[in-house]
């Protein structure tokens, strides 16, 4: 399993500022990083593992980076990759896709065979964002400009809206 000793000496290489911060209190998943670290919950970055089912009945898993505070719906997604099917996928899938604790997932480090997306509504500022490194006890502290810049996949638009217009009712002919 990934850690946050194997983020950092990635960040490192790569020569990227970081922080590895130690959070007081264990935590569970990255659901919790908004009071572990006392930050804003738009400021605290949760990786979503899913599997979808193509409309050729194909199984792919992928990864949605989001804000914790408004995680990806799977409706938004499957009409994304216009899909039959998106669910949430198992703990034991998503420990074995991404190397890293279910719930503790961080953005970083993930294979290249893993099909990422991230939520088009991350601030791309110079504040920080806060994500799980795969342990309990840690966190990742780095600035949104330096972590957008590095984080793997393509940006969407997961708000799932839809066309926007006047909706007429048609009687129907007798």
């Amino acid at each position: 399993m990934k850690d946050a000793l194997a983020i950092h000496r990635w960040l490192l290489a790569h020569q990227v500022h970081h922080e590895i911060v130690r959070l007081p209190r264990p935590m569970t998943c990255a659901e919790e990083l908004p009071e572990a670290v006392s930050a804003a919950p738009e400021r605290c970055l949760m990786v979503t593992v899913l599997e979808v089912t193509t409309w050729v009945g194909r199984e792919v898993v992928v990864g949605v980076t989001s804000p914790v505070s408004s995680p990806p719906r799977p409706g938004a997604l499957g009409g994304l990759l216009r899909a039959r099917q998106v669910r949430p996928a198992p703990a034991h899938v998503i420990n074995a896709t991404t190397d890293y604790a279910c719930g503790l997932v961080c953005p970083l480090l993930l294979p290249e065979s893993l099909p990422m997306f991230i939520d088009d509504r991350l601030l791309a500022d110079t504040e920080p964002f806060f994500t799980a490194t795969g342990e309990r006890h840690t966190a990742l502290s780095m600035r949104s400009l330096d972590l957008l810049a590095v984080l793997p996949g393509k940006m969407v638009d997961l708000r799932g809206s839809r066309a926007r217009g006047a909706r007429v009712a048609v009687a129907r002919r007798h």
